[in-house]
């Protein structure tokens, strides 16, 4: 009931709201909008349904604990790498080893494909709001070269850019870009 009176509320304005009072319910909010993804992760990685619902409680209490010292951009990616440390530290220190053998092939791809299929929309989270960072010249040339699939002659015949100004936001605006993404994949 919690989650729908706060739906209409983004995570970042969640974040913002608890650094601003420190009222831990807007927390409490955000993590619980995360909890199955992190369960899945959990899962994926300790292979056992007890430990991995208590991974999820360790890892809430390490994102409380690291709100504090990094700023948070994409909360969503943030408690995803949060959970994919926490789990390898946790295997790393019980020095359990998985046996290829005893996992049907079947589990291996459906399990792998999942785990893509988030990291690849994680990615693309990340990539479509470093793409508004760019400014606004870049950020044209980039979408309309790369998302649209124009060639340079069309994109100067779009914006009124000559064609070596269209070059040149499409090579900044990869540089920056890939600068930008580096820079919110370190938090």
């Amino acid at each position: 009931m919690i989650q729908q009176v706060f739906k209409h509320i983004t995570d970042n304005e969640l974040l913002k709201k608890y650094q601003t009072d420190q009222n831990k319910e807007w927390l409490g909010i955000l993590l619980q909008r995360y909890t199955m993804l992190l369960l899945g992760v959990c899962m994926k990685y300790l292979k056992n349904e007890e430990e991995a619902k208590d991974a999820v409680q360790q890892i809430f209490l390490k994102a409380l604990n690291e709100l504090g010292k990094y700023p948070v951009e994409y909360p969503k990616s943030w408690l995803y790498k949060i959970a994919c440390n926490y789990c390898l530290m946790k295997l790393r220190d019980q020095k359990e080893f998985i046996d290829i053998e005893s996992i049907p092939i079947v589990d291996q791809i459906q399990e792998s494909e999942t785990a893509l299929s988030t990291e690849r929309e994680l990615n693309l989270d990340l990539l479509e709001a470093s793409i508004q960072e760019l400014n606004k010249e870049q950020k044209t040339c980039i979408t309309l070269f790369y998302l649209q699939k124009k060639s340079y002659q069309q994109i100067t015949t779009i914006t009124g850019f000559s064609l070596l100004q269209v070059k040149s936001c499409i090579q900044n605006g990869k540089r920056n870009l890939k600068i930008i993404m580096e820079k919110k994949q370190s938090f």
